[in-house]
């Protein structure tokens, strides 16, 4: 089963990490992505784009609208995400556990199954 677990960067949390904290959150991704491609479980990965880099768009009456910035403002957003394929909703908590993010107090990530995918994710 695939499934889809995405990071939340909150920038006041990792400002408040020292550079040697925040340097190992993101060298520990690359870790982690070697774990699980030796795993054969990694099916691929993306990071996002900040919210100030966001847009949102809306059809009303046939005319499309659009503003800038993010859908929700909200402290915290979808920084980026691994899509992992495993045999179980439990394996998959053993690997979200294994990012980095998981462990700094004020982050974590989300595990949400794929129920549904057609294309270059299915």
């Amino acid at each position: 089963m695939k499934y889809l677990i995405m990071m939340y960067p909150n920038a006041q949390v990792l400002d408040a990490l020292s550079e040697e904290e925040r340097q190992a959150v993101f060298q520990g991704h690359g870790a982690f992505m070697e774990k699980i491609k030796e795993s054969g479980e990694f099916v691929g990965t993306f990071a996002l784009g900040g919210p100030d880099q966001a847009s949102v768009v809306r059809v009303r009456g046939g005319v499309p609208a659009v503003t800038d910035g993010p859908y929700l403002e909200a402290k915290e957003f979808v920084g980026g995400a691994y899509l992992i394929e495993v045999k179980d909703r439990d394996r998959a908590h053993e690997i979200a556990a294994m990012i980095p993010d998981a462990a700094v107090e004020g982050l974590g990530v989300e595990v949400q199954p794929i129920v549904f995918s057609d294309g270059a994710a299915g």
